[in-house]
C-alpha cells in the first residue's frame, strides 16, 4: 500500500468527521450534500482498495454524530441505521443482484418498494398503550437524543392512537415544508438574524430547541416510513404492508411510496417520474429509498455494522445551470449587515426562474472568485435559497477584474466596516435609509406591533421625504402633510391615524420585540416583559440579572444590557413613552410571590389548567416554568399521559414529583409536599 492512500484516507476520515460534527451536531454544514457524499465515497474506494487500512471507526462505517450534552440520551431498543448510497442506476442493478445471491435459490426478490428520500432529521416515537410517551433522534445510531417535548408540537404527530399495541415504536422523518421555510427566512431577513441554509438545517435546529415554544412556532411536519419495536402487534409480510398499517393508525404516510417489480427498467422509471416532479413538491427529497418489499427476506438479508443489506439510498443529482454574473451588490440589513448577493441572468433551475442569489459574505467571494461577468454555476436542489457554485474558468473573458468589498454604504455612502471576528461588514450610520426602513417594517409587522395600513412602500416613502428618522417618529407623524402626497386620500390616511393609535395598547412584549434587539425573538420578548414588568425596571437591569434568566443565554443577556445603554436607543425608548405607547407587561394580581426563585416544569394533562394556565400560575407568583427538567428545577408537575422522559430525569435528580393536589397546594403557600 503506497504512503499516498494512507495519508489520503487520513486526510479525508478527519474532513468528514468535521463536517459530520457540522451537519449532524450543530446543524450548520459547511459544505452541500453532494460535496460531502464525493468525500465519502472517495474514501469508501480506498478503503476497499486497502481494508487491512481501515480502522473500525472509520466514518464509513459509523452512523450520524454524537448526541448533544442538553438533551438527555435515549438508548434506541432497535438501532436506527444509516443507508448505502448508490448514484448510478447500474449501481442499484448491482445492489439488486448482491442482495440476491445472499439469499437461497428459492428465495426471489420479487418486488420492491420506493420511497422519497426526505431531507429532514431521523425520528423515533415511541407509544405505551397509544400513547406519546417518548421521542428521540437517531444520534449515532444507538443513542439518539430526547426531543419529545419538541415532537409534541408537531400537528402530524397524534399524542395518542386508537387500537395501537401496547408498545409501538414509529420511525420517520421530521420536515420543514419549503413554503414554511421561506416565512422563517423572511422573518429572519426581517430581523437582521442569521438565515436558515435550507428547510433540513431549520426543522434540526428547530428539534433542538430546549424551549418547546419555538419548535412549535416553526410548523414542522412528520412523514413515518417504518416502524422499530412492536409489542403484540399485527403480523405483517410486507414493507408496504407496512405503511397502510401506519396510514391506518392515523399517523401521516407520503403518499408517493410505490411497489415495483424488481426490475431495473421499472426502477428507472420510478425514479424519472420522481425527478421529473421533484420541483412540484413543497418539501426537499434528495433521492429514492428503495426497499426489499418482502419482511421475511428483509431478516434474512440483515445488515452491516452501519446499514442494512436490504435497503439502499438512490441519490439524485443536485440541479444546476450555467448563466452569466451580471454583478455583485449589497444588500443593507436592519442592523447595518452588508450582504453581498449576485445579480444574474435570469435562469430557471430547480422549477423556479433564478435572477439573484446569495453569497453570503466577502470570504466566501473570495474562495469562490466569482466575478461580474464571469458564467457561473447555479445550484438549487437541496438548497431553496439559490447557491453561486463556482465560476466556469473556461468562459472567463482574458483580464476579467476581481470583485472587490466596496468601503462605502451603497445607501447612505457611510463607512462600511467589519468587526473584529465578525464575517460581515456593516454600515455605521444609524440613520442609514435602509436599516431605517428595516427597523420601520420590523417595528409594524403583525408579530410586533402590528400597524396596518403601514405597507413597504409607504414606509419608504415616509423615509424618503424624511418624516420618519426611527420607529418612535410614526407616533408625531405629520398627517397634513401626508395628505397632500399622490395616493393618501382622506379615508387612507384616517385608517393609517387609527393604526398606529391602536398599536400603543399592544403588549409589553410586542413592543419589546418589535424595537430590533438584536438576537431577540418574539419568545425572548415575551420573556423579558414577563420578568421584568415595566420598561423602566427592564432599562435599569444589570448584566448579571439578564444572565440568570432561565432560557435567555449570555449573547442574548449582553445584546439586551447593550441596547438599554446605547443614547440613539434611549432617544426613541423617550418618544415612545411620550407618545403613551405600552411599556406595561402582565398585569401584577396581587397575589402573593410564593415561588420567587423557584423552577416548577409542568408535564401531562392537569384537570384545572391548561398547560399555558399552570405556566401562568407560576410565573404570577413569582416563580418560573421551563419546558425541560434540570438540575436547576424545584418540582416536576405530575398531570395525565405525562412525558416519560421528564419523569425520568426527574427521578435521577432527585427532583420532587407532585400531583395536582400538590400543586394546588403549592400555588398557595409555595411548599413542595410530596404524597
Amino acid at each position: 500500500m503506497s504512503e499516498d492512500a494512507t495519508l489520503r484516507m487520513e486526510e479525508l476520515r478527519e474532513i468528514i468527521r468535521k463536517h459530520n460534527v457540522a451537519y449532524y451536531e450543530k446543524d450548520a454544514p459547511t459544505i452541500s450534500d453532494a460535496e460531502w457524499d464525493s468525500l465519502m465515497r472517495e474514501l469508501r474506494d480506498l478503503e476497499r482498495q486497502f481494508p487491512d487500512a481501515k480502522p473500525a471507526d472509520s466514518p464509513t462505517e459509523t452512523i450520524g454524530g454524537a448526541t448533544s450534552k442538553i438533551f438527555a440520551p435515549v438508548t434506541h431498543s432497535v438501532p436506527m441505521m444509516s443507508l448505502d448510497n448508490a448514484f448510478e442506476i447500474s449501481e442499484l442493478e448491482q445492489w439488486t443482484q448482491k442482495a440476491q445471491r445472499k439469499l437461497d435459490s428459492e428465495e426471489v426478490i420479487s418486488e420492491l418498494v420506493c420511497e422519497l428520500k426526505f431531507d429532514g432529521l431521523a425520528i423515533s416515537i415511541r407509544y405505551e398503550d397509544g400513547h406519546l410517551v417518548q421521542a428521540a433522534t437517531r444520534g449515532d445510531g444507538s443513542v439518539g437524543e430526547d426531543v419529545t417535548h419538541n415532537v409534541l408540537t408537531i400537528a402530524d404527530i397524534p399524542h395518542q392512537i386508537t387500537g395501537a399495541p401496547p408498545i409501538l415504536e414509529v420511525r420517520g422523518e421530521v420536515y420543514l415544508r419549503i413554503s414554511e421555510f421561506e416565512k422563517l427566512n423572511a422573518i429572519a431577513e426581517k430581523n437582521d438574524a442569521k438565515k436558515y441554509v435550507n428547510p433540513r438545517n431549520a426543522a434540526a435546529g428547530s428539534l433542538r430547541q430546549k424551549d418547546a415554544r419555538v419548535a412549535a412556532k416553526r410548523n414542522l411536519s412528520f412523514w413515518a416510513y417504518q416502524l422499530g419495536q412492536v409489542v403484540d402487534g399485527p403480523t405483517l409480510t410486507s414493507h408496504f404492508q407496512t405503511l397502510e398499517y401506519l396510514r391506518s393508525l392515523g399517523l401521516p404516510v407520503n403518499e408517493n411510496a410505490t411497489c415495483v417489480k424488481n426490475n431495473i427498467v421499472e426502477l428507472q422509471k420510478c425514479i424519472d417520474d420522481f425527478k421529473e416532479r421533484q420541483s412540484s413538491f413543497d418539501y426537499e427529497f434528495d433521492g429514492i429509498v428503495i426497499k426489499v418489499d418482502s419482511l421475511d427476506l428483509q431478516k434474512k438479508l440483515g445488515s452491516t455494522a452501519k446499514a442494512p443489506r436490504w435497503a439502499i439510498a438512490y441519490k439524485l443529482p443536485p440541479e444546476e445551470q450555467i448563466t452569466t454574473l451580471v454583478d455583485i451588490e449589497i444588500s443593507i440589513g436592519t442592523a447595518g449587515s452588508a450582504t453581498p448577493f449576485a445579480k444574474l441572468e435570469p435562469v430557471f433551475v430547480g422549477g423556479v426562474t433564478v435572477s439573484t442569489a446569495t453569497l453570503h459574505n466577502q470570504d466566501q467571494i473570495r474562495e469562490k472568485d466569482v466575478r461580474p461577468g464571469d458564467k457561473v454555476i447555479i445550484r438549487r436542489a437541496g438548497e431553496v435559497i439559490p447557491e453561486v457554485v463556482g465560476p466556469v474558468l473556461k468562459h472567463r473573458p482574458e483580464g476579467l477584474p476581481k470583485w472587490e468589498f466596496p468601503k462605502s454604504c451603497p445607501s447612505c455612502g457611510s463607512d462600511l466596516t467589519r468587526p473584529s471576528g465578525e464575517a460581515r461588514h456593516r454600515c455605521t450610520n444609524y440613520a442609514c435609509p435602509r436599516q431605517v426602513r428595516g427597523r420601520v417594517e420590523h417595528f409594524s409587522q403583525r408579530t410586533a406591533m402590528d400597524i396596518e395600513h403601514l405597507g413597504e412602500q409607504t414606509i419608504d416613502l415616509f423615509v424618503t421625504e424624511g418624516l420618519i428618522e426611527d420607529v418612535g417618529d410614526l407616533y408625531s407623524l405629520n398627517f397634513e402633510r401626508i395628505e397632500s402626497f399622490e395616493g393618501f386620500g382622506e379615508t387612507s390616511v384616517e385608517n393609517l391615524r387609527n393604526a398606529i393609535h391602536l398599536s400603543k395598547s399592544r403588549p409589553f412584549g410586542n413592543l419589546i420585540f418589535g424595537l430590533s434587539i438584536p438576537h431577540v425573538g418574539r419568545t425572548n420578548a415575551d420573556l423579558l416583559a414577563s420578568e421584568f414588568g415595566h420598561m423602566d425596571t427592564l432599562m435599569l437591569t444589570t448584566l448579571d440579572d439578564l444572565e440568570e434568566i432561565e432560557g435567555l443565554g449570555p449573547v442574548i443577556a449582553s445584546s439586551v444590557h447593550e441596547y438599554f445603554r446605547t443614547p440613539k436607543n434611549l432617544e426613541v425608548i423617550e418618544k415612545l413613552r411620550t407618545a403613551s405607547v405600552n411599556f406595561q407587561g402582565p398585569i401584577d394580581e396581587g397575589l402573593e410571590k410564593v415561588l420567587v426563585g423557584k423552577s416548577i416544569v409542568v408535564t401531562g394533562t392537569l384537570e384545572n389548567y391548561t398547560r399555558d394556565e399552570a405556566a401562568e400560575a407560576i410565573k404570577k407568583r413569582g416563580g418560573k416554568s421551563p419546558g425541560s427538567v434540570s438540575g436547576k428545577t424545584d418540582a416536576l408537575v405530575l398531570g395525565e399521559n405525562p412525558g416519560g422522559s421528564k419523569i425520568s430525569k426527574a427521578e435521577q435528580l432527585g427532583v420532587p414529583i407532585l400531583d395536582e393536589l400538590a400543586f394546588k397546594e403549592l400555588l398557595e403557600t409555595g411548599e413542595i409536599k410530596t404524597s
